[in-house]
């Protein structure tokens, strides 16, 4: 959609970057975990391309291997990098015994290990969509071992 004062105001300050979500504490952890699942655009550009995302590691090879189309748009090249570093951290979240969601005082969605650790899967999605590196199979790699 081209809206011309949003066309100038994007030049000044660049795309917008990262997810913040607020709760008003009475969550679980289940509904935070399902609603950072969604990933929407990430999940339909994964199936336009024959890749289907299962919240497994191997899902996360089989993104890594598709064609970054995305870095043309700028506004899409955000989105698919919250989306990606939301993915990545629902599977560390599936798959990473004691790994879970948190939400740091600004709202921002953080995944905490076991060991305390805490890992901005958002940024690392931003990196990822933009550049490829680091790899989010490979990112995992280094989170599930920790």
């Amino acid at each position: 959609m081209n809206i011309p004062f949003l066309d100038a105001w994007r030049k000044r300050r660049g795309p917008a970057r990262g997810v913040a979500v607020f709760s008003d504490g009475e969550d679980s952890g289940e509904g935070l975990a399902e609603l950072l699942s969604e990933c929407e655009l990430l999940r339909s550009r994964a199936a336009r391309e024959g890749v289907a995302l299962d919240d497994s590691a191997a899902s996360l090879e089989a993104l890594d291997q598709l064609v970054p189309r995305w870095r043309d748009d700028e506004e899409e090249l955000s989105w698919l990098g919250n989306d990606a570093g939301l993915y990545l951290g629902t599977v560390i979240v599936r798959t990473v015994p004691g790994a879970k969601w948190e939400l740091r005082a600004n709202g921002q969605p953080v995944v905490r290990l076991a060991s305390g650790r805490e890992f901005d899967v958002v940024e690392s999605g931003h990196e990822w969509a933009a550049s490829g590196v680091p790899e989010l199979s490979q990112l995992y790699a280094e989170v599930a071992e920790t």
